[in-house]
Parts: C-alpha cells; structure tokens; sequence
C-alpha cells in the first residue's frame, strides 16, 4: 500500500457526529428510546457518550 492510500475506517460510536441522525438511527427505537448496552453491544463508556449524543441531538432538534 503506498503512502497516498488511506484505509477508508468506520466510525466508532462516539465519533458519531450529532448531526447525523442516519448514523445515530441504530441506536433508538422507532419510538425514540435509546437503546440499552445489552442489545447494542457497547462497552459502558461508548453507551454513555451515545447516550449524550442523542440527547444533545435531540434538543437540536435534528432527531425526532
């Protein structure tokens, strides 16, 4: 691989941008709850900043 090549990464759940609801849509339920760690699989740190990402998103209201 040559140095002009950069691997194309995914994000990790808290770089998640808030302003991307798509992204952050696996992490609700199609009632707007948020998700517990038991069924997204997080560790307890990712599921804290998630949670804080969602809820910021929703008083910007760019998440319903």
């Amino acid at each position: 691989m040559s140095s002009t090549e950069q691997k194309q990464q995914s994000l990790t759940p808290e770089q998640i941008p808030f302003t991307s609801p798509q992204l952050m849509s696996r992490y609700i339920t199609d009632t707007g709850k948020i998700l517990p760690r038991k069924y997204t699989g997080m560790s307890a740190k990712q599921q804290r900043k998630v949670t804080s990402k969602i809820k910021s998103a929703r008083n910007m209201l760019t998440m319903q």
